[in-house]
């Protein structure tokens, strides 16, 4: 069972199968499900065909884009910070890009609708950025880069935290709803326009950062074995943290600061799949998409609540973590 041509189509099976659910629900929510009449009218319908390029089609790539990002750009981060627990939101990266966003939402809310909506990316990204230099400055005064960069995330997500508590407590009503609304994580912010300027830069660092399957797997040797293997491991950190930085931030600026979904989807893989970075990565990207694509079904059942996205995934995220943790707990002992 450990041959390794075995071991290869096994990997290639499950991408297969995630693929196809992946494939199977977007095709679900754009098409509105089992109702046949929406489904018969959509190419007939000027209306129906309009809120299917408008709205289904943005959401579901929007989805799709954001899951993969934030599922992919936490597994990196779980082997660079040797931390199973590593996470975007935990190590601060999201924070910044949060924060970041509270203060645009806060001082730019005089602006015209469109500043803000093209401006507010901006911001995400560049507090992304800015919270993962100070990471990493602050992570290299301390004892050593695994354990640092977490006390520095730790930090920095903590103040963060406290900056936008302040500003929900010295803003009006409606932006402090705004605020906290956009912070919960929404899917539908995202139209055309904004999508294609976000979505070729994610999904291009994306197939950088899943190419680097074979480097992340010789960091689990140590950083003197990777580099007998020829990776300019302090360089090799740098590009990474800075590729999971420009990834998160995008994700945040396009979908609002979503939680659990990067601390699900990798950590379960590995759980379940062994830790080969040139399959959990992949598989990251498509499970992540799927977590997502599961929430925007959810919210259909809703109807016409629109129900914060971080909700939705603490909640479904929540028991199946702990699962997987006793999982691996029975395993060890």
């Amino acid at each position: 069972m450990s041959n390794p041509k075995y071991l290869a189509r096994k990997q290639k099976y499950w991408l297969a199968l995630l693929l196809g659910i992946l494939v199977g629900s977007s095709a679900w929510v754009m098409l509105g499900g089992l109702n046949i009449d929406n489904q018969a009218s959509l190419f007939f319908d000027p209306i129906e065909l309009r809120i299917f390029w408008q709205l289904r089609v943005p959401l579901v790539i929007t989805a799709l884009i954001v899951g993969a990002g934030l599922a992919v750009s936490s597994a990196v981060l779980q082997v660079l910070l040797r931390n199973p627990l590593a996470d975007p939101g935990i190590i601060g990266i999201s924070s910044g890009a949060s924060l970041a966003a509270a203060l645009f939402l806060v001082f730019g809310s005089t602006l015209p609708f469109l500043y803000v909506q093209y401006l507010l990316p901006v911001f995400c990204f560049f507090g992304a950025l800015l919270s993962t230099a100070a990471i990493y400055f602050i992570s290299k005064r301390l004892t050593g880069i695994h354990s640092g960069v977490i006390l520095a995330g730790i930090a920095i997500s903590t103040l963060s935290g406290a900056v936008i508590a302040w500003l929900h407590f010295l803003s009006d009503a409606q932006t402090m709803r705004n605020m906290t609304f956009w912070l919960m994580g929404s899917l539908n912010q995202a139209d055309w326009k904004v999508l294609l300027v976000a979505a070729p830069i994610l999904l291009l660092s994306l197939v950088y950062l899943m190419c680097q399957g074979r480097a992340l797997n010789w960091l689990y040797f140590g950083a003197s074995s990777a580099q007998l293997a020829g990776l300019n491991v302090p360089r090799f950190h740098k590009i990474m943290l800075l590729t999971c930085a420009l990834v998160v931030g995008i994700a945040v600026s396009i979908a609002g600061s979503i939680a659990f979904v990067g601390l699900l989807v990798p950590h379960m893989l590995r759980n379940f799949f062994g830790f080969d970075n040139r399959f959990i990565l992949p598989a990251s990207a498509l499970l992540g998409g799927i977590v997502l694509m599961v929430v925007v079904l959810i919210g259909r059942v809703a109807g016409d609540a629109s129900v914060p996205v971080s909700m939705l995934t603490a909640t479904l995220g929540g028991p199946i973590f702990l699962y997987s943790i006793l999982r691996l707990d029975r395993q060890m002992n």
